[in-house]
């Protein structure tokens, strides 16, 4: 990979922009790193808008990008998803039919869904997007729990900063690791981060649509500590165990089972982010018995680990704790 192209469209986001600029664009010819052919090309050169009442003078059109080894393409915005310049489109089918790399960083991804490029392929985007890029490209398997994608030489990345750990991804697969470090260095960024989008997604309570239902998930949030089955649920709810479990799928999208274990996680969230108590005590309060499960349970959920988590998130003071056998 020698040449690199950034395609930037009018209300590109600044930081995005930045990235791909900082991780591509730079001499590190001290440092024994190849530079690459970096150009910032555009379809109508001259000022191109930011989202933030700024512009930047772009003077190449987008020819250089027909022979770029790595075309990467910054984020748009909400009203340009549905109609992306069609001259960017052909572009980036053009890049992938000769086998170029394809980045996107953020809702850039929706510029290689309106291209036709992702069509039976997985990708992601940042996670408030994924629902609505689902909705527009069903064709599209979108992963809304990961920090980047690679499918095949295309290579889709989550929200702001997950557009680094896509960029240092690529480096590594081009230039390796040794070189790819030292770039993460200079970055002053993890060459690889643990964990995924997951751990950053809001996903507050549902609102229950059923009156029936709503005293006993009162009842369960008040009491996430307690062992408790479908069974012992059901008969609270004044219900079969069939009936229960059929209404609640309907009104929350998931059996209670699930639905329990997301609360228990979410309840493990807010004590880590808000109070100083060990594993144990939050496993307890929980209902996951041990920190064991407990970090068992998290870190499939959530792609990382309690402490970790707890290091990124905290509200209190920090707090040294000793890693207890898994």
């Amino acid at each position: 990979m020698r040449t690199v192209a950034l395609i930037v469209l009018p209300g590109f986001a600044p930081f995005e922009f930045g990235l791909a600029c900082e991780a591509f664009g730079l001499d590190r010819s001290d440092d024994g790193i190849p530079n690459f052919d970096f150009r910032i090309v555009t379809p109508d050169p001259g000022a191109v808008p930011s989202n933030i009442a700024f512009s930047i003078n772009i003077d190449r059109d987008l020819t250089f990008a027909d022979e770029a080894d790595l075309v990467v393409v910054a984020p748009i915005p909400r009203e340009s998803w549905g109609h992306v310049d069609e001259r960017v489109l052909a572009v980036v089918r053009r890049a992938v039919e000769r086998g170029a790399w394809v980045l996107t960083v953020c809702s850039g991804s929706f510029v290689v869904a309106a291209a036709g490029v992702l069509s039976g392929r997985r990708a992601t985007t940042h996670w408030r997007y994924a629902e609505t890029m689902s909705t527009m490209y069903p064709d599209i398997d979108v992963d809304p729990h990961v920090l980047y994608v690679q499918d095949g030489r295309i290579i889709t990345s989550a929200g702001t900063a997950a557009g680094i750990d896509a960029c240092l991804h690529l480096l590594r697969i081009e230039i390796g690791a040794e070189l790819t470090n030292k770039i993460a260095r200079r970055m002053v960024v993890p060459p690889q981060r643990d964990g995924g989008q997951a751990q950053f997604i809001d996903k507050p309570l549902p609102v229950t649509a059923s009156l029936s239902l709503a005293p006993v998930t009162d009842w369960i949030l008040q009491n996430l500590r307690l062992e408790m089955s479908v069974d012992q649920l059901a008969a609270r709810a004044h219900m079969s165990p069939r009936t229960f479990a059929r209404r609640f799928k309907a009104d929350f999208g998931t059996t209670p089972a699930a639905w329990l274990g997301r609360q228990r996680i979410l309840h493990a969230q807010r004590l880590l982010e808000q109070t100083d108590l060990g594993l144990d005590a939050i496993a307890y309060e929980c209902g996951f018995g041990s920190a064991a499960v407990l970090r068992q349970n998290f870190s499939r959920a959530l792609g990382t680990t309690p402490t970790a988590y707890r290091a990124r998130f905290t509200c209190a003071e920090p707090v040294a704790e000793e890693p207890l056998a898994s």
